[in-house]
């Protein structure tokens, strides 16, 4: 689904809600700090860097919050979940964005691990490939380098191309650390952008791949490990075993960020914001 149908579909119900919700409502915004004494108008501005993955959801989510609070600017950027942690840390971002749990050592470092949906991550191969389903043993086996020919797990007699992202990928961390296979994998090609993957493994025949969920479309096909399929219903059922958080990294608790983040994260965990989540294909945590 592109942007801007995801952004139609929230306006809409984001006008349903108002209407729902009457006509009475000030137009002031509150910070929490200030909630039970005065009205405040919150002003400034939220950066946040980091994970590609999460770029689908921080875009929609940005262009919602910017509409409703004018006095708040929120934007994202988008260079690796490893960079986004480091901007955060530096201070050069107010969140970083980040497709893995942090490291015991990121949070000794100060950082706050806010947790604000979960994502699966399908792995993809080209729609030529006739293999449809692989155990979760297999599938390690295949990016460690040890099976490498598609014929000895159901497949064509073809050998495969073993694709995946860069060191520092918050997807390729997550995806390493829930199959136990960190720093042993064997790649044929390392690509930066989860859209990168995406495209590489639907014009590359015997390919193999990983992405976000919220990415997955009909260029490729999606492999079903362990016999369960990569969907919203699965992850929330808890039968499909590649999931992993989408994670808004902040330096300190948000009870320490300035009123516009804690604005943003307010967002974030309200109904609106919930949509918004469910909308572009991920779970909410609550």
């Amino acid at each position: 689904m592109s942007t801007k149908k995801i952004l139609s579909l929230i306006t809409v119900a984001v006008m349903s809600a108002t209407m729902l919700a009457g006509c009475g409502e000030t137009t002031d915004v509150t910070s929490e700090k200030d909630s039970t004494s005065q009205t405040t108008t919150v002003s400034g501005t939220v950066n946040m860097n980091g994970s590609t993955s999460m770029k689908k959801l921080v875009e929609a989510a940005c262009e919602v919050f910017n509409a409703k609070y004018p006095s708040v600017t929120a934007t994202g950027q988008f260079t690796g979940s490893g960079t986004g942690i480091e901007a955060v840390t530096n201070g050069t971002a107010d969140i970083g964005n980040s497709s893995r749990a942090l490291k015991d050592e990121e949070k000794a470092a100060g950082l706050v691990e806010n947790i604000v949906a979960i994502d699966g991550i399908a792995v993809i191969t080209d729609k030529a490939n006739t293999a449809t389903s692989l155990t979760k043993d297999q599938l390690a086996a295949i990016y460690k380098g040890e099976i490498k020919n598609w014929k000895d797990v159901g497949g064509a007699d073809s050998a495969i191309v073993v694709i995946g992202r860069e060191a520092g990928s918050g997807t390729r961390s997550a995806f390493e650390e829930i199959l136990g296979i960190e720093d042993q994998c064997v790649y044929a090609q390392q690509l930066d952008q989860t859209g990168a993957v995406l495209t590489t493994v639907a014009s590359t025949p015997s390919s193999i791949g990983y992405v976000s969920l919220d990415v997955l479309n009909d260029t490729v096909s999606p492999i079903s490990i362990d016999g369960v399929e990569p969907t919203v219903d699965n992850i929330k059922a808890g039968t499909y075993s590649l999931q992993r958080p989408f994670v808004m990294a902040t330096k300190g608790e948000i009870s320490e960020q300035s009123d516009a983040v804690k604005l943003w994260f307010d967002f974030m965990k309200s109904e609106e914001g919930k949509q918004i989540i469910q909308t572009v294909g991920l779970i909410t945590v609550d």
